[in-house]
């Protein structure tokens, strides 16, 4: 009698081989699908691809077609990719704005908690908001939570209106640079730097270098830096709220404040309550995040209106660079100390030097 013959493994081949053109014709035809073009929206304007791909929650119903956008600014502000978001911080500002202003809401609530970040961020959040507001004549209200300090005022000050509680911790007005000097660290352990460089200020602030060995121009080119961030920072706060005032007159909106002559001694770095700020006109109200719901109604001339805000929705190439990252090695310098920054290094913040640890 013959032996059984033996099942050839050729099927198992093939179908592994149709179930991985199965997988990746999905993938290509979520990727088409999520790559329309933009889209035009119930009132008529266009709206870009990435901000048609929000998906709106209603947050507050009302018997009503009015709409009040809810957008949060919330952590550390940073222009980096966020695969949550599928996108950066500034970004995804962009987007539901734009999303807002083609569904055309009376009014935008900015929600912010955040303690700042880097600078170039938070700037170009600032120029966001202000264009906005001058393209679409859309009031910004901005609702500070526990935290909108030095950035997160940045980004609070070309707003129409401030609501801020009485316990937020708000101002820390100013820059920092931020770095460690490992050098000591270094020579106790016998590393000793090797660098070939092609000027002599390539190194400048370098934390392998010994304090004598550090040149008097590295100081004084850094200082020079943070200063001119420091004089765009306050002309950001003067033109806000010039701006605002001159709005709130010409409307004759009763309540919102003016800088103090003053405002400026309050500038140096230092962390200011909600009242603190009150006093000296960096804010224009306080309150909670209803009463900036009231305010948004009153500065759109409307009696009520729906809450609604937009989120992200996952993304086919937001899953994969989630899986990605997830699966990437990753090597971490220990040097020992405990209050080692987790934020990127060498970088210009809008921060107190307490939120950057």
């Amino acid at each position: 009698m013959p032996p059984p013959r033996k099942q050839g493994r050729g099927w198992k081949w093939i179908g592994l081989l149709l179930l991985l053109i199965s997988v990746i014709s999905i993938g290509l035809l979520v990727a088409v699908i999520l790559s329309k073009p933009s889209r035009h929206s119930p009132h008529g304007s266009v709206m870009s691809r990435t901000a048609a791909e929000l998906e709106e929650i209603v947050l507050k119903d009302a018997e009503t077609q009015n709409q009040i956008a809810v957008v949060s600014i919330e952590g550390v502000i940073s222009g980096s990719f966020n695969p949550s978001i599928n996108r950066t911080q500034v970004d995804f500002l962009r987007d539901q704005l734009d999303r807002a202003a083609a569904e055309g809401v009376k009014a935008v609530i900015l929600k912010v908690d955040s303690p700042g970040g880097e600078v170039l961020a938070s700037d170009e959040m600032y120029l966001i908001l202000q264009a906005f507001q001058k393209v679409h004549s859309i009031p910004v209200i901005a609702s500070m939570g526990s935290l909108a300090a030095s950035g997160g005022y940045y980004v609070s000050a070309p707003c129409r209106w401030i609501v801020v509680n009485e316990l937020t911790m708000t101002g820390s007005i100013g820059v920092i640079f931020h770095s460690y000097n490992y050098r000591g660290l270094m020579d106790k352990v016998g590393i000793r730097p090797d660098i070939t460089k092609s000027g002599r200020l390539k190194d400048m602030m370098s934390g392998e270098k010994l304090p004598e060995d550090e040149l008097p121009e590295e100081r004084r080119i850094m200082q020079g830096l943070i200063n001119e961030s420091y004089a765009k920072f306050k002309s950001v706060i003067r033109e806000g709220r010039r701006r605002a005032s001159e709005l709130n007159k010409k409307e004759k909106i009763e309540g919102g404040r003016n800088l103090s002559v003053n405002w400026q001694d309050f500038a140096d770095g230092r962390i200011l309550s909600g009242n603190q700020a009150l006093e000296i006109g960096l804010v224009d109200e306080i309150g909670n995040f209803e009463v900036a719901v009231d305010r948004a109604l009153n500065l759109a001339g409307i009696k009520e209106a729906k809450l609604v805000e937009y989120q992200a929705s996952p993304r086919f190439g937001g899953l994969l660079s989630l899986l990605s990252q997830a699966r990437a090695p990753s090597v971490k310098l220990d040097l020992g100390l405990p209050l080692q920054s987790a934020l990127p290094q060498g970088r210009l913040y809008f921060m107190s030097a307490v939120h950057l640890h």
